[in-house]
């Protein structure tokens, strides 16, 4: 038998319509997923049972069979609908019997036939067939020559590509001349195109179409084979820049270790690496954190940026993103701590508990940013810590006071040097909780320049809506300040900008009354002070006439903290006796506070002496500080009719006298006055202490009866102190502040004092029954009212003839609330 190879290059195809080898009737074998061309050799494993039978039939007849391959591999049993219509001559050169009964040839293709049809089915198939002859054109064959060029030069660098193509095909493919040939070889030595491929190149009988459709499925073929190899060559290089740059690590790594750099640095990334898994971060931030911890694996230690970038890790790690503090909502504890810590206070008491009791039936409320308003030393930031305390949360306390940069809330970038996290997020570190009570103390004191403003950044961070996503500048990621408890005090409301101040709940604490003030003393400030000064109950004590005299002849405040300051003069005076030797124990009287601290500052019948003289009037005042009582007097003088105002007066007190000045030029006759006094005379008011600035209508009243008591030569009562807006008609309109100014009268031992009657409501609601205990609050609508309350009786011998002219000087009826 001849060599197949060269049988493959040399034998050419049959002549006629059916070479006389091959019969009209063959024994069909069908192929699954396979397709034999002519003139190729190919091995195949037969295993049907019908098949192998086929097979010996055949080796005993002349080796001569029909090769068609099924439609649908699948089928076990196909009949003539399940192959395909043209198929190949086929001669078995050898057969191999395997152990289990499958075989094993080697066959050859000889031509293309159709399958015209089916003999027989059983023992196997046999069926007519008929040659299928090669169609060829002479007006094709200069293009024929042209595709058999392309497909030879495009088959070489198939098999230079392929690593599954010998380079012996090559070799092959251009020894063989005949274009129909050609392309039967070049198709069966394709091992990556699909038999359904091969299947359409082996019906094509028309050699010029044949080699069109096979010179483009060789195009793409080298086409997806390029870009394989490039896709390879681009693996390859990333896998040996990966290699390079291993090798350079474990170079360098070599190097530090010899160095005695890098175990540690090595075992400072890992640790780093541990703790950012263990900080329970959100998975961006934990993305964010890696990436820099990566970044910082690569620099070397003695680099500049290695310090900045291990920093920023340590303030990632360090901070509470799933810490929280327990808490314990217990109302009657918390009302037991706030009322054991704070006398009074009761309205601030009462909105804390009604924000717990909400939170305690529903634990994921939002929590409001309450603002504790009031004048220094009544408890504002005290207050805060003991609701920390009772609820027992973290506290952090921020003094706001002053801060002008956008940076002390937000942070610096980290591009500047030394930058640092903003306030917020280093409370919380500190705190090392996300839950904590956070005060923003003296959130009225914020300032603003030309490196921002910081109530501005703080607009976010009082935003139930918007923190739960604060991005500090230097973290640059987004921390959840939604669970933090924010507490904000203020001394006023005024410098607050409206958007900030509408994010807060606003809660007013009103100054103490000398009752609560002893209280607090006895409760507080005594046992702190005397432990400060390492004194003991046993060795110094105050009674509590002492105490009431400090409170009424040492201070005049809102709060407590000069009251603490004096208790703590008499307790460094003790110490100092006991550090000389003496043991003798010390009771606190009233005596004893004297001869500590000297003479009372302030003493009771200083009003009355004020108010002797005519043309002096008491007023009260509200101001950060609490309320204020306020002298205005009044003085005609010989001139040309002008007004004089000093004391350092605003334009809306300054307008209060003129309108005061009016009323009383148009009722002149009412009160027995000259018509014609101002155009024969000055008048000149005064608001003493006049370094200090003063301003707002409230004083309209005091000014109008300090200047009646002038020009009717009747003094102002020095017991009663007043408030009040005055109109041009007389009327007295409503003011604020009425608590702190009643409280500022009871301090300086007024007992009586005139307030609008618009605001009664602010007097039966703002004043507690101990507030009121032993005072008079007269409501009044007009001056006229005022002036019958405030100016002392006149004789008789000025009356006015009129009787109802009496009527208006006469005493009218207190309203007590």
């Amino acid at each position: 038998m001849s060599d197949p190879l060269e049988s493959l290059a040399t034998d050419g195809p049959a002549n006629g319509d059916r070479p006389p080898s091959i019969p009209a009737e063959l024994p069909i074998l069908p192929l699954r997923d396979t397709v034999l061309f002519p003139n190729s050799f190919m091995p195949l494993a037969v295993a049907r049972e019908s098949s192998v039978r086929l097979i010996d039939d055949a080796i005993a007849n002349g080796k001569l069979i029909a090769v068609f391959t099924q439609r649908d591999a699948a089928i076990e049993e196909p009949g003539q609908a399940d192959l395909y219509a043209v198929g190949t001559a086929t001669h078995i050169h050898k057969m191999f019997k395997l152990p289990d009964g499958s075989l094993r040839l080697i066959v050859q293709g000889l031509a293309r036939l159709r399958l015209e049809e089916l003999v027989s089915s059983h023992p196997y198939l046999r069926a007519r067939v008929s040659t299928a002859t090669e169609e060829s054109n002479d007006a094709d064959r200069l293009e024929i020559d042209a595709l058999a060029r392309n497909i030879k030069t495009n088959f070489q660098q198939v098999v230079s590509l392929s690593p599954l193509l010998s380079d012996d095909l090559q070799t092959l493919a251009s020894n063989i001349v005949e274009p129909g040939r050609l392309a039967d070889f070049i198709a069966s030595s394709l091992s990556t195109i699909s038999s359904a491929v091969k299947q359409e190149v082996l019906e094509t009988l028309d050699i010029r179409t044949r080699m069109d459709s096979l010179n483009r499925i060789l195009i793409k073929e080298l086409e997806v084979l390029e870009l394989g190899s490039k896709i390879q060559s681009q693996v390859q290089s990333e896998v040996g820049r990966n290699q390079r740059e291993y090798f350079l690590r474990e170079q360098m790594k070599a190097i530090q270790k010899e160095l005695g750099e890098g175990d540690e640095q090595t075992k400072e990334i890992e640790e780093l690496g541990e703790k950012i898994e263990a900080a329970g971060m959100p998975e961006a931030v934990k993305k964010e954190a890696l990436r820099e911890l990566d970044r910082l694996s690569k620099m070397p230690v003695a680099a500049a940026e290695y310090t900045v970038s291990r920093t920023y890790l340590d303030w990632l790690i360090a901070l509470p993103w799933s810490r929280r503090t327990e808490e314990v909502i217990d109302l009657p504890k918390t009302k037991g701590v706030l009322d054991a810590d704070h006398s009074g206070l009761e309205r601030a008491k009462d909105r804390i508990l009604e924000y717990l009791a909400v939170r305690k039936l529903n634990p994921d409320v939002r929590g409001p940013i309450l603002c504790f308003v009031g004048p220094p030393g009544v408890g504002k930031t005290s207050l805060a810590r003991s609701v920390a305390t009772a609820i027992g949360r973290k506290l952090v306390r921020v003094s706001l006071g002053g801060m002008r940069d956008e940076a002390e809330i937000r942070g610096h970038r980290r591009t500047y040097i030394g930058a640092l996290p903003g306030q917020i997020i280093q409370g919380l570190r500190r705190a090392e909780s996300k839950n904590p009570v956070f005060v923003l103390d003296e959130i009225d004191k914020l300032g603003s320049d030309f490196r921002g403003d910081p109530s501005s950044a703080l607009l976010e961070v009082l935003d139930p809506e918007q923190n739960n996503s604060f991005r500090d500048h230097y973290l640059d990621v987004p921390f959840d300040l939604s669970e933090v408890l924010f507490i904000t005090t203020a001394n006023v409301l005024d410098p607050i900008p409206p958007a900030l101040r509408d994010r807060m709940e606003v809660l007013e604490i009103a100054g103490y009354t000398e009752e609560e003030k002893l209280r607090i003393a006895i409760d507080h400030l005594v046992d702190r002070q005397v432990k400060n000064h390492g004194l003991g109950a046993d060795y110094l004590q105050f009674t509590p006439a002492a105490l009431r005299q400090m409170i009424r002849g040492y201070t005049r405040e809102a709060g407590v903290r000069n009251l603490e300051r004096e208790i703590g003069a008499i307790c460094r005076k003790a110490a100092r006796r006991r550090a000389e030797g003496d043991e003798t124990p010390i009771v606190v009287t009233p005596e004893l506070v004297v001869e500590m601290l000297g003479a009372p500052r302030f003493l009771d019948e200083e009003m009355e002496e004020r108010t002797k003289d005519p043309g002096v009037a008491i007023g009260l005042a509200w101001t950060a500080a609490g309320g204020e009582v306020l002298f205005i007097e009044a003085s005609r003088m010989a001139g040309g009719g002008s007004l004089t105002l000093t004391g350092q007066l605003g334009e809306v007190m300054k307008e209060s006298a003129r309108a005061a000045l009016s009323w009383l030029r148009a009722h002149a006759k009412e009160y027995a006055i000259d018509p014609d006094f101002f155009a024969k005379a000055e008048m000149h008011v005064h608001v003493p202490s006049g370094a200090i600035p003063k301003d707002g209508p409230s004083a309209g009243v005091t000014i109008a009866t300090a200047m009646a008591s002038e020009l009717t030569g009747r003094p102002v009562r020095g017991d009663l102190a007043m408030t009040g807006e005055i109109t041009l008609s007389g009327r007295v309109l409503p003011i604020g502040g009425v608590k702190e100014k009643v409280l500022a009268a009871r301090r300086h031992g007024i007992r009586e004092v005139i307030v609008p009657r618009q605001n009664a409501k602010n007097v039966n609601e703002d004043l507690t029954p101990e507030l009121k205990e032993g005072m008079t609050i007269h409501l009044v609508s007009t001056i006229d009212e005022v002036l019958a309350l405030a100016l002392t009786p006149i004789s008789s011998d000025v009356l006015p003839a009129k009787a109802p002219k009496e009527s208006k000087l006469a005493p009218r009826p207190s309203a007590r609330p």
